[in-house]
């Protein structure tokens, strides 16, 4: 059982965030041209949607977005014997910007690559958090990232959105079972 340990992110902060993200990849494109933001299912997909739409404020035009389903690509979990998707031709030459909730040991990122690169030649991708708690387990850094937020392996990162949750929300949770060890 987990309980809440701390609130990080009220709604106000998230919508900060994201907003955040949303300049930051307009200045380092010089722009939302040939853009594709691609979030990684289920969260990913509903902030990719609002930075799009943020994006879409800022300039005029709203980048297109993509679902990721990483599960066929996923070597930390057992395997869905689904169909892999169809080709993508959005995805050709596009800057594809990977957005996810949390950026923990990069293992869903890395399915991310690949099973982006099994959609389509992304001319570049980028990786785009709303949290990124650190214990990398492969080679990954954020390019863009809504709070950097140390924590321990024992705690768990749940980032609540009102399309999925009911609420905005980023909250560290601990386990019951750790919170008493005093060793």
């Amino acid at each position: 059982m987990a309980e809440q340990k701390a609130v990080i992110l009220d709604a106000d902060g998230v919508r900060r965030a994201l907003t955040r993200i949303a300049f930051e990849i307009i200045e380092k494109n010089k722009g939302t041209d040939h853009l594709l933001l691609a979030g990684i299912k289920t969260r990913g997909v509903y902030l990719a949607q609002r930075i799009a739409a943020k994006l879409g404020e800022v300039e005029g035009k709203a980048p297109p977005v993509l679902a990721l389903d990483v599960t066929p690509w996923r070597d930390d979990k057992p395997r869905g014997s689904g169909s892999l998707p169809p080709l993508d031709p959005r995805i050709a030459g596009a800057t594809v910007i990977l957005v996810d909730d949390v950026l923990y040991t990069g293992r869903t990122v890395r399915a991310a690559i690949e099973a982006l690169a099994h959609s389509g030649r992304a001319g570049r991708i980028q990786l785009a958090v709303l949290v990124d708690r650190g214990h990398r387990e492969l080679p990954i850094r954020p390019d863009y990232t809504g709070k950097n937020l140390p924590t321990s392996r024992e705690e768990r990162v749940s980032v609540r959105l009102t399309e999925v949750d009911g609420e905005d929300t980023v909250v560290i949770l601990e386990h019951e079972d750790t919170k008493n060890d005093c060793g």
